[in-house]
């Protein structure tokens, strides 16, 4: 379960971002919480809040990816890490000096998103230079967990922390404490342990190959689609759990990171799970994305708060299955020299339908309530499932009608 724990550089990015997480997830959860107080209580600004943070994810993530082939990416990991704690620390400052407003919170959320459009496809693609490829679904797997153990820990001490130090300022000040761990794990590397490939020269229609790439080869495309739709509804899925802790079950802030952290148990203990497995398969892939929607359903009719945080347990599960399975599958499938494209349009995918489901699910919440927006989650995943198997269906078949033309044309010459 912990071979890729062998790797010394991995050893450390591994312990920087079980730091680094803890802090991102207490911002998290303390966002959503000053949202709410800044609007007084609207679930449509939670999910403006939501949508800009990953709108530049839809604007310019292709373009992340590319720079991830073409430099180095521990000195990006550095430079975005820092960027990410210089926004962290000024939300801080303005929060507890009392001049936070809506319009505030909403750029500090957009400009996250710029970063992450550079950040997360180089982490991603990063970690199979720390581990190599025999080790990397085992790598990918224990990065959820990290990502997931720090899902528990965060927003049940955001929670309580909010309501001992009487507010969310400091949440955003510890936040920006944290990034120190996973900058100096990066600067302790052993650069001569990196299986750095060599960086892609700058050259036209790189973008258009990337995507040529990934449409080509259903081993990619299939993974890439699925996780598109499943992702739109669990991003949905996780601003709806503080409007159910909220409006429908009368919680509090402590409430609320206790639910968020009864959903990330789910999610830890679906990443402990995949640790354990080779190679994900087809079958994982569609299993998980089913399951997750049917528990969204589930949840959304909890009679409870106590059934609704036992419901959020496998919803977890299903969708760290999910999304863990599609990111081995597209690493591996994906050559060295397109793998920081392959993995843009990954992120793209994964974090782009936040601007579509979240103002949606907002909009439906506001209007109908917030359990009437979480089945609506789990619907639409199903749906969703079943669509990334027809496209990818629809994509081979094409593929393989262009080459049949290819092959009979190029004798005469004529096409």
């Amino acid at each position: 379960m912990f071979r890729s724990l062998r790797n010394y550089n991995y050893r450390l990015f591994v312990s920087g971002s079980v730091v680094s997480n803890v802090g991102t997830w207490m911002q998290r959860t303390a966002q959503d919480w000053l949202v709410l107080e800044l609007s007084h209580g609207s679930s449509a600004a939670l999910g403006v809040t939501t949508a800009l943070q990953f709108l530049p994810v839809v604007l310019f993530g292709l373009w992340g990816g590319m720079l991830a082939d073409r430099y180095p990416k521990r000195p990006l990991l550095m430079a975005a890490q820092s960027l990410m704690g210089l926004l962290a620390l000024a939300m801080g400052v303005l929060t507890i000096t009392g001049h936070a407003q809506i319009w505030q919170v909403y750029v500090m959320a957009f400009m996250l998103g710029c970063v992450s459009c550079v950040e997360v496809p180089t982490r991603q693609s990063f970690v199979v230079e720390m581990v190599g490829r025999g080790d990397l679904p085992n790598a990918i797997a224990l990065n959820s967990s990290t990502f997931n153990l720090a899902r528990v820990v965060g927003p049940a001490v955001a929670g309580v922390l909010i309501y001992a130090l009487g507010g969310t300022g400091p949440i955003f000040l510890l936040n920006a404490l944290s990034f120190a761990a996973v900058i100096s794990g990066l600067v302790l590397m052993r650069t001569s342990e990196l299986r750095t490939p060599e960086p892609v020269a700058r050259a036209k229609g790189q973008l258009r190959a990337g995507l040529r790439y990934v449409w080509q080869r259903p081993e990619l495309l299939m993974p890439i689609l699925l996780v598109a739709f499943v992702a739109m509804f669990a991003t949905s899925f996780s601003m709806s759990i503080a409007l159910m802790a909220r409006q429908v079950f009368g919680q509090d802030a402590s409430s609320f990171g206790v639910a968020s952290s009864v959903f990330a148990v789910g999610a830890l203990g679906g990443a402990l799970l995949a640790a354990r497995r080779g190679r994900p398969t087809r079958r994982l892939l569609i299993v998980g994305g089913i399951v997750f929607g049917v528990a969204q359903i589930v949840a959304g009719l909890a009679p409870t708060y106590a059934a609704f945080l036992i419901l959020l347990v496998p919803a977890g599960m299903a969708m760290i299955t999910t999304n863990t399975a599609a990111n081995s599958s597209v690493q591996l499938a994906a050559s060295p020299e397109m793998r920081g494209r392959v993995m843009g349009i990954y992120v793209l995918v994964f974090t782009g339908g936040a601007p579509i489901g979240a103002p949606l699910i907002g909009w439906v919440g506001e209007l109908a309530g917030p359990r009437l927006g979480v089945v609506i989650c789990g619907v639409m995943c199903l749906a969703g499932v079943g669509l990334a198997l027809l496209l990818t269906r629809f994509a081979a078949g094409r593929t393989r009608r262009a080459v049949v033309r290819g092959v009979v044309a190029a004798p005469g010459g004529a096409r």
